[in-house]
């Protein structure tokens, strides 16, 4: 009687290779280190190829796919999940049960520090920064030569932050709930003086946003690492406005969860995203996506957006980043490719530039952009001063309180994303590395805190500003847009880079976004590195963002949905000084 001959392990055998984009750069120094437990289990993602590259036309948005076509054709590549599979099993790691379906094209995989180790060529160490204990890995991740190729990145060995979100709480000096609200970092007070406060409301009228148009029917989806937000208030404050609450959804990514707290927390941020999109935006559904602040976390999140067919957002607000060099690029192309996959599905993506001028707050003597903002499948959103005059703009000039310490708008160009071709002609200034090219960011809206955004946040009312009150503002606006339209914008930027797109701008032409040593940029007629191609017109812009508008004839005759109205509030723009925070 034959025996059954035994299947050697044939992949942990092979020679192993660096994983191309994931040099991981060291921590910050701390006072000591640990081995990280190696019985602890965690769980990693591993995001392999595609079955079929995207064609340009898919990610320009040009030719857009459904949810089934995507699946098919540019899901996982069953090879390289195979692949991973079996590498799995010789290693000791499992699929973890809550693995995606391959229009993810992510795999997870669970086992304990001591097989992740040996998996993937890493050692992990647990070390304590601010009172936090984080796992951290340094340098490249190894694997059988096999799988690289079919496995694109490797993320969730090291947990430690990855991002911070970019809004400021203005607050008269020393005001104790300004500055409490800011204990976590994400803030600074700013100083008393001739401040305005708007509601979102305002800042819509302010820019021309249609009046009483709804966006029902349509759902904004907001990426969180952190944070949470209190039905009650928002009942509040829905109530303070003369509007009906959204409906408000949650959905838990790699663990994630609302976790409101206090304002000394990502409260602010959460709170700000939603209110206000759904101020601007009536009727629009809002789907909150929590996830850990880790490049896991922050991929795994837009990825679950893009692809939740049950939600469906059509559009998608990020209002958290960091500089593009703390990425690896490994992270970079992940995370670049999920918003791909948002252009060939129809769907926008709105990310804030960020807060800290043209150096993104990095030290080094260089200028810096704010990723996922430099992605150039994102919109990304910079931020003026603006000053009104009854129901009109009387001033609007780029955001730069760097001198008072107090934030100015991120904005420059990406030393890893080259030139995109809807871009060649705004005249973006070179980048220091010559693989680089695409200017940042797109379009702009207030964001200074000093004219900011009146929101409640953990029982308080505050006001805030900063990009991240620009990203949910730009959401909204294509909500309603995506309403009155009859269907999705989707991918913005050749249609408002083209020469009719200008109309729907207001054009930001006066400020800087330095201060000091480096020289940063300058604002000027047509595109800039500060404020983009402007602040929104909004008819206008729905006009300029209706696809059926650029391809005539292309629905053979099919009617354009009628315009979705509430009713009227009879309380017309109203500018007063900024409310202190109580």
């Amino acid at each position: 009687m034959a025996t059954k001959k035994k299947s050697a392990p044939h992949i942990s055998a092979s020679p192993r290779t660096v994983l191309p984009g994931s040099e991981k750069s060291a921590f910050v120094q701390t006072a000591g280190e640990k081995p990280a437990p190696s019985g602890t289990k965690i769980t990693v993602s591993v995001v392999v190829r595609r079955k079929t590259p995207l064609k340009a036309a898919n990610r320009l948005g040009k030719q857009r796919l459904t949810h089934a076509e995507y699946r098919k054709n540019h899901g996982a590549d069953a090879a390289a999940v195979k692949l991973v599979r079996t590498f799995a099993k010789e290693f000791g790691l499992t699929v973890a049960p809550d693995t995606p379906g391959p229009e993810r094209r992510t795999v997870k995989l669970s086992g304990t520090i001591a097989a992740m180790q040996k998996a993937f060529g890493v050692t992990l160490v647990h070390k304590t920064h601010d009172g936090t204990t984080y796992r951290v890995r340094e340098g490249s991740i190894t694997l059988p030569s096999e799988l690289v190729g079919p496995v694109e990145a490797v993320l969730g060995l090291d947990n430690r932050p990855q991002a911070q979100p970019h809004f400021r709480i203005a607050g008269e000096a020393g005001d104790i709930t300004a500055n409490i609200a800011q204990a976590g970092g994400f803030a600074h007070p700013h100083a008393s003086g001739a401040n305005t406060s708007f509601s979102p409301i305002q800042i819509a009228q302010l820019y021309q946003f249609p009046a009483n148009a709804s966006a029902a029917g349509q759902t904004i989806g907001i990426i969180e690492l952190g944070g949470g937000y209190k039905t009650t208030d928002l009942t509040t404050y829905f109530k303070s406005l003369g509007q009906k609450a959204p409906k408000v959804t949650t959905v838990s990514v790699d663990g994630g969860k609302n976790s409101p707290s206090n304002a000394n927390s990502a409260d602010g941020e959460v709170m700000l995203d939603i209110e206000v999109a759904a101020a601007v935006a009536p009727g629009a559904n809002i789907v909150v996506y929590f996830t850990p602040n880790t490049d896991q976390g922050f991929i795994d999140a837009i990825a679950t957006a893009v692809h939740d067919t049950t939600n469906k957002p059509s559009v998608i607000s990020i209002s958290w980043g960091g500089p593009e060099s703390s990425w690896t690029t490994q992270s970079l192309n992940a995370l670049d490719a999920a918003c791909q996959s948002a252009a060939a599905l129809g769907i926008t993506i709105t990310v804030a530039a960020g807060d800290n001028g043209s150096t993104d707050g990095v030290t080094d003597g260089q200028n810096h952009v704010d990723f996922p903002a430099s992605s150039p499948h994102v919109l990304a959103c910079g931020g003026t001063k603006l000053l009104a005059s009854g129901s009109s703009i009387s001033s609007e000039v780029v955001w730069n309180e760097l001198t008072n310490n107090e934030g100015a708008t991120g904005g420059g160009v990406s030393n890893f994303f080259p030139l995109p071709t809807w871009q060649a002609n705004s005249n973006v200034p070179a980048p220091t590395n010559s693989a680089g090219g695409r200017g940042v960011p797109d379009v702009s809206g207030d964001a200074d805190p000093s004219t900011g955004y009146i929101i409640r946040v953990d029982g308080k009312n505050m006001v805030i500003g900063g990009t991240s009150a620009v990203a949910p503002l730009w959401a909204g606006l294509i909500a309603v847009a995506n309403a009155q339209n009859g269907t999705s914008a989707g991918f913005l930027q050749p249609a408002i880079y083209a020469a009719k797109g200008k109309a729907a701008f207001n054009d930001i032409t006066s400020g800087t976004n330095y201060s000091g040593s480096p020289t940063g940029f300058t604002a000027g007629p047509g595109w800039d590195a500060c404020t983009g191609l402007g602040s929104p017109i909004g008819t206008k812009l729905i006009t300029v963002v209706n696809p059926s508008s650029a391809t005539s004839a292309k629905s053979k005759g099919s009617k354009k949905k009628p315009i979705r109205k509430r009713a009227a509030k009879k309380s017309p723009v109203s500018r007063g000084k900024r409310s202190k925070s109580r």
